[in-house]
């Protein structure tokens, strides 16, 4: 019974140990509300994506949709194809087609950088082959 109580206690320190607190990541529209602007994005993770000169691979971490009217479709939406720029330690995403006035749209950030461990997967927390994210929602 002690050996017992001991595993779940160490188990429990365990799952608890080294986790890496995620930055609090941020949207707002620019001031002609034709851009939006990112922040609070792991600096490896968008220094390492902006050395990709098609510029491609930011939709990997911060892709931008239109919320359709029925939400439980979210996740089928296209993409909203657009161009995604460096500053300082923003990314500014201006969209190909201008924002339309009162749609909704989410930008979905996927955070590469958990500590994702097994109790993750055992609780629940995560399903083994996906990656956890973050839905930001904003409206122009």
């Amino acid at each position: 019974m002690n050996k017992l109580i001991l595993f779940i206690v160490v188990f429990c320190f365990g799952c608890n140990a080294n986790k890496k607190s995620m930055p609090i990541v941020k949207i707002n529209l620019s001031a002609d509300k034709h851009s939006i602007n990112i922040s609070g994005l792991d600096n490896a993770i968008v220094q390492d994506i902006n050395r990709d000169s098609s510029g491609g691979n930011w939709q990997s971490l911060v892709p931008v949709y239109k919320m359709p009217a029925d939400t439980d479709l979210k996740n089928y939406q296209p993409v909203q194809s657009g161009k995604y720029i460096l500053k300082d330690s923003i990314v500014v995403f201006t969209p190909d087609t201008p924002f339309t006035a009162q749609q909704t749209y989410f930008v979905r950030y996927y955070k590469y950088g958990t500590n994702s461990q097994a109790s993750d997967y055992i609780l629940g927390h995560h399903k083994l082959g996906s990656l956890p994210y973050t839905d930001l929602i904003f409206k122009q």
